[in-house]
């Protein structure tokens, strides 16, 4: 996978994560947690784009280790509406 091929694939992670973001505000749980979602999972995308302008192989490594950390934290969160059956997982299709 090339560099635009990544551009182009976190930007669409972060797109289906505001969708999913508007199905989760219907309820309070979901708006707290959602939102905690919305900022890690559309960050991935933006922080790739940074890290991709990188000024040094160190920027460079420091920049991709944030989106790393993002992503991680979206895994978290994306787990505990799962496992918290805020959403039904068979539901995220949608997303």
């Amino acid at each position: 996978m090339n560099t635009e091929e990544l551009k182009e694939r976190t930007k669409n992670f972060g797109l289906r994560i505001v969708k999913l973001y508007e199905e989760l505000a219907k309820s309070k749980k979901g708006e707290i947690i959602g939102k905690q979602l919305l900022r890690a999972g559309t960050s991935v995308g933006a922080n790739y784009r940074a890290a991709c302008r990188a000024k040094s192989d160190a920027d460079f490594i420091y920049k991709i280790e944030i989106v790393e950390e993002e992503a991680n934290e979206s895994a978290f969160w994306l787990e505990l509406i799962s496992e918290s059956n805020i959403m039904e997982k068979k539901d995220w299709k949608a997303y």
